[in-house]
């Protein structure tokens, strides 16, 4: 389900069924996204009105803590709009046992009077009702959506950073952020569904009170429109969900021949007219879909009205039987008539309802997974607060594995970082520098052995105030879709209109002189994307990076790979800086390929397969003549041969 039948044919020209032969498979949503598309339609209709309750009871309990006063209104006004169409079929056989009782006569109009009035309350009350049901659902919806979806960004915010990054968390979120939007799309559709339930519900309660008879006649007429309303409404999913799949291969294709940055490369390998082409047919195909989809609710419409016309002649067959039994009085008759009419209008609905609580009811369940699983994958932290002076910070023979991963990033890792001093982790890409800093700095827990600050294991610490002490310059930092100004004092947002601050923080990082070739200054939006917004490079970023750790102030600072992008001058500048704050008593943890810039290390890690192999001062490793010698020297002479 869900594949485009006409893109299927397509692909089949080529000898690959079921590919497109620029897509191959299609473009479809992520895994979470794509979790419970389609289950309309793979799920019995009796199995969906079974379950039903179930999924409808999770958007009800947020709808009673996001906005309670507007689901009371919806359920009080559809409650009472059942009321009113009851009262309305009963007072129009009122009005019509009169009139039918021989010929019209200013008596018997007289005395259908009352009924008539009390039917056009009725009707105006159930148009005021259906307003404020309508009007209560479209604050309820956003409330909910809203609610929803602060609580699942709360629960992933404060989630370990180690659950992030595992595949089934991750996919499950992706999944709960559907959720969120079809929380809004239950509820609506879920007030729909009731409104179509009272309408049925009050329609067999005045036919059964007319005549018992009436009842199974009302079923026999409707049962053969739900059988087509149900084949339509199914047949109108599976088209959305194959439109779906050609409007997103349509929208790639149309970013692609708009998008600045593959422009060149469309222009140089005459790309252009092969994406058009292809674009062209994809639009045919999106044409095609829709025709075949008006086709096939048109037959189901015909073949649904042929079976119900036909059961609505028994109806009206058997009517008149009763009529000529004299079983019923001709006005209870022309009230039957109304009301099956009544129910057939509300048939559709309540099917095109139930099918869409089903699917979108199954992300909702998604997004209470997700929060579940969320809170037990809270960050877990200690009551032990560290103390206001810089400490010792050790890791004592440490493990730690990545989710998912058998082999371990560290094995038996031992460090010691004491305050004030500048601390290198050097070694090859993957062989454990980075996890090791994160584990200090205690974003991760670890698997084995120990990390502690001050002597208290992390897991026993508070560890946000772990995080407070600590100002982290990653290779792949953040670039904040923000102004200038944001993006540097985002480490202490609360400072950010510390005009002090930022300038000794510009100044320092050199962010200063960035920002005085930005057209609004400290101002400008960093993001070329939008309207407005300025694009810098990676060396400038770099320096907002670094101006990020200054501006937060931290007692320890992990600079990783922190100057990739800066020309030999400014990486020596931005060195000596460093080191100035190391001379201040700030602690600095630097990961760096470059071993030029860690001569002045007070101690040097040497890192390889997640083991330290070495570790000393520059001078006494290079008396050792092992790895890191041999990487400074090899470092070295190609330095030499560039010269």
């Amino acid at each position: 389900m869900g594949r485009h039948r006409a893109g299927a044919h397509d692909a089949s020209v080529r000898g690959v069924p079921g590919r497109d032969p620029l897509f191959g498979r299609g473009i479809r949503l992520s895994f979470g996204q794509l979790r419970h598309e389609g289950a309309g339609l793979r799920t019995g209709f009796v199995s969906m009105v079974r379950e039903l309750p179930g999924l409808i009871s999770v958007t009800v309990r947020l709808a009673r803590q996001a906005a309670p006063r507007a689901l009371v209104a919806v359920l009080v006004s559809e409650f009472l709009g059942g009321v009113a169409t009851v009262v309305t079929l009963l007072a129009t056989y009122r009005v019509l046992v009169p009139l039918m009782t021989g010929g019209p006569t200013a008596e018997r109009i007289a005395a259908g009077l009352p009924a008539l009035a009390a039917m056009a309350g009725a009707a105006a009350t159930g148009s005021l009702m259906r307003a404020i049901s309508k009007a209560a659902v479209s604050r309820l919806g956003p409330k909910i959506e809203r609610l929803a979806y602060t609580r699942l960004l709360e629960g992933a915010a404060g989630a370990e950073l180690a659950a992030l990054e595992e595949a089934g968390f991750h996919n499950l979120l992706e999944a709960a952020r559907q959720g969120t939007r079809s929380a809004r799309i239950v509820i609506t559709q879920a007030a729909q569904l009731l409104a179509g339930l009272t309408t049925l519900l009050a329609v067999g309660g005045v036919l059964g009170v007319l005549h018992p008879l009436l009842l199974p006649l009302l079923l026999a007429t409707v049962v053969p429109k739900g059988w087509s309303a149900v084949r339509s409404a199914r047949a109108r999913f599976a088209s959305v969900k194959r439109q779906l799949e050609l409007t997103r291969q349509l929208d790639v294709l149309s970013g692609l021949l708009t998008r600045p940055d593959v422009a060149p490369e469309i222009r140089a390998h005459g790309a252009g007219p092969f994406l058009l082409g292809h674009y062209g047919r994809l639009s045919s195909l999106a044409e095609g879909e829709q025709a075949r989809l008006g086709q096939d609710e048109a037959r189901l419409a015909l073949a649904g009205d042929a079976v119900s016309g036909a059961a609505t002649a028994i109806t009206y067959a058997t009517l008149a039987g009763l009529l000529i039994a004299d079983a019923i009085p001709l006005a209870a008759a022309g009230a039957a008539v109304i009301a099956i009419r009544t129910a057939k209008a509300g048939l559709t609905s309540l099917v095109m309802s139930i099918n869409q609580v089903y699917e979108q009811g199954l992300f909702v369940l998604e997004w209470e997974r997700a929060c579940a699983e969320a809170a037990r994958q809270r960050l877990r932290s200690g009551p032990v607060p560290l103390p206001p002076h810089p400490v010792e910070i050790r890791a004592d023979n440490l493990t730690f594995a990545y989710p998912g991963q058998a082999r371990p990033a560290l094995d038996g890792v031992s460090v010691r970082i004491l305050p004030g001093e500048i601390v290198a982790l050097v070694g090859a890409n993957g062989s454990g520098k980075s996890t090791l800093a994160k584990l200090l700095a205690g974003l991760y827990l670890p698997t084995g052995g120990s990390v502690s600050w001050g002597g208290v294991p992390i897991e026993l610490l508070n560890r946000r105030s772990v995080f407070d002490r600590i100002a982290l310059v990653a290779q792949d930092f953040a670039r904040w879709p923000a102004t200038a100004r944001v993006n540097l004092a985002l480490g202490r947002a609360e400072q950010a209109e510390d005009r002090e601050r930022l300038r000794r923080a510009g100044a320092a990082s050199g962010a200063d002189t960035v920002v005085a070739s930005l057209p609004d200054g400290w101002e400008t939006l960093l993001a070329r994307e939008f309207m407005g917004g300025t694009e810098l490079s990676g060396g400038q970023w770099q320096r907002i990076g670094l101006g990020r750790a200054w501006f937060r102030d931290a007692s320890v600072l992990v600079f990783d790979e922190p100057t990739s992008a800066l020309d030999p001058r400014a990486e020596i500048e931005i060195f000596d800086k460093v080191a100035g704050l190391a001379a201040i008593g700030r602690t600095v943890i630097l990961i760096t390929h470059r071993l030029t810039s860690v001569t002045r290390a007070d101690r040097i890690y040497v890192f390889e397969a997640g083991k330290v192999v070495e570790h000393g001062t520059h001078e006494s490793l290079m008396r050792v003549g092992g790895s890191y010698a041999a990487m400074y020297r090899l470092q070295a002479a190609q330095y030499a041969h560039a010269d």
